[in-house]
């Protein structure tokens, strides 16, 4: 009889290939990814579809969205440094890996993930969206990009601060150089040009999702999250898709900024 334990051969003496095991948060990232470079897609708008089709809730729907968001929004930071990390130009790494790599940068330099956990994480998404050959590419990448932290390397790689302070800021702040440039003169025009930093390092910083009970059709208890500090209806959501939110679904409640 043969022995059910040894692995089922195909024509030519060779196992299977084992098959990758992606988590479904981080292919969720890569997929909103995918979108904005493919279609154009808005992140806020093709985030909820894709976190329902991998059936994401709670912490994994927020780890997919901050880290898709997250890589989107320091892509400039990022891709500077997988710059330093790779011996040919961005433009010569297949659209899917570069997608990957910025991933995994995210990982590394802006999530509390362990590097080991990155890594691993990211290369097993490589080799399913890209072959194996991505993989090993990947992962030789991303242990550059882990022998050092984000502060150090901008350091590494942006223009010298004293030479060039707004290519420095460009760099640090992920925002196009004519972004900065804009921004500083018109700060500049109104004596508030020492604020130029922190206005780009707010710029970065996540937006708040905040639901609201819409007077008279909702009560600000039936939804999830804090208080918000002004308004007297409205709720911060943590993580999550607002629209599987009970009251959101049925039009009683709705996303909308405090202000």
């Amino acid at each position: 009889m043969a022995d059910p334990r040894r692995r089922r051969r195909r024509p030519g003496g060779q196992p299977p290939a084992p098959t990758t095991r992606v988590d479904a948060a981080r292919l969720a990232a890569y997929e909103v990814c995918r979108a904005v470079r493919v279609d154009d897609a808005y992140t806020n708008l093709v985030l909820p579809h894709v976190l329902r089709r991998h059936g994401l809730s709670g912490r994994d729907a927020g780890f997919a969205t901050e880290l898709a968001a997250g890589s989107l929004r320091r892509r400039g930071t990022y891709d500077t440094i997988l710059t330093a990390c790779i011996d040919r130009p961005l433009a010569k790494v297949e659209v899917k890996v570069l997608d990957v790599l910025r991933l995994g940068t995210h990982q590394l330099l802006s999530m509390r993930v362990p590097p080991h956990a990155a890594l691993s994480a990211t290369v097993d998404l490589a080799r399913s969206v890209a072959g194996p050959g991505a993989a090993g590419f990947v992962n030789a990448v991303l242990r550059r990009v882990s022998e050092a932290d984000l502060g150090t390397w901008v350091r590494r790689v942006a223009p010298d601060p004293g030479a060039d302070p707004l290519g420095f800021a460009a760099v640090a702040h992920s925002h196009p150089r004519w972004v900065v440039e804009a921004l500083s003169s018109a700060l500049e025009a109104t004596g508030a040009g020492d604020e130029l930093d922190a206005l780009l390092a707010a710029d970065n910083e996540p937006p708040r999702v905040v639901l609201v009970a819409r007077p008279g059709r909702a009560e600000v208890s039936e939804l999830p999250g804090e208080a918000t500090r002004w308004s007297p209806y409205g709720v911060v959501l943590e993580s999550g898709d607002p629209s599987s939110v009970p009251a959101v679904a049925e039009g009683r409640a709705g996303v909308q900024d405090e202000g």
